[in-house]
């Protein structure tokens, strides 16, 4: 199941169940299945304090994604910075809805395995989010 809630920002204009669709078609291309995952949107503000509390980092970021897959079926929560999607969309000169979908499969990509911190592989990702995107 995909559970998709926000907290101090208005919920973003997605389509829940062509954006659930979407998500098992690209964790499929990846053998996957999916478990229990959860979308939480918020404000910069609030993942600033996941990321100290969680990760000891004291930075914004888009996206953190916390991974409890259990074999080849993925489950995670994933915190968005809905003011962060907006910023990167400006800054790539993407649609805030084109941004926003970038990195609710960015995610998904990270629980199907993909990394994007070591050398080369923030190309692969990137790839792979294209490739998703085709998708939906």
């Amino acid at each position: 199941m995909i559970t998709y809630s926000a907290e101090g920002v208005k919920f973003p204009n997605i389509k829940r169940r062509e954006t659930t669709a979407w998500i098992r078609r690209v964790a499929a291309t990846y053998g996957r299945t999916v478990g229990e995952v959860g979308y939480l949107f918020c404000d910069d503000e609030k993942i600033l304090e996941v990321n100290r509390e969680y990760l000891g980092h004291d930075y914004y970021t888009d996206i953190i994604t916390f991974d409890y897959d259990e074999g080849t079926q993925i489950n995670g929560d994933l915190v968005i910075s809905l003011d962060t999607v907006r910023t990167n969309a400006e800054q790539f000169q993407k649609t805030y809805e084109e941004e926003l979908h970038r990195v609710i499969i960015h995610g998904i990509l990270h629980l199907c395995g993909l990394n994007d911190k070591g050398p080369g592989e923030r190309e692969l990702m990137e790839a792979a989010e294209d490739r998703a995107l085709a998708l939906l």
